[in-house]
């Protein structure tokens, strides 16, 4: 069973994928790379078989968040620290405009192509 890491913003619906993904029985673990200014930090804590970058638009991230207004930090954390993970992932997904059921989908047809490439 291959490790899964999943990074990306605040907000961008990492948590509730990893539910659905455990529940569905592969190892997961949930990067807080955006968190870290380390860029490699992804990479030192997890170092995932396959890793999924979620993404979201800010205005969707402060909706989510219930805020009038992205965090003053959510540039940064996106644009700097999240750089690296976005640009070394297998798999990208913007979420914005996507339910959890619908990146559940995505994520999982995913999986299962990369599983027949193995």
């Amino acid at each position: 069973m291959p490790l899964i890491g999943i990074v990306g913003p605040c907000s961008a619906g990492k948590s509730v994928l990893a539910r659905q993904l455990r529940a569905l029985g592969y190892a997961v673990r949930e990067i807080r790379q955006e968190h870290s200014v380390t860029p490699t930090m992804w990479k030192r804590i997890t170092n995932p078989d396959v890793l999924i970058y979620l993404d979201v638009r800010m205005d969707v991230a402060a909706r989510r968040e219930g805020l009038d207004a992205p965090s003053s930090w959510w540039v940064e954390e996106r644009e700097f620290r999240l750089a690296h993970a976005r640009q070394h992932c297998d798999f990208y997904l913007d979420t914005s405009e996507l339910t959890p059921q619908e990146i559940s989908v995505q994520v999982v047809d995913f999986l299962h192509s990369w599983e027949q490439a193995q």
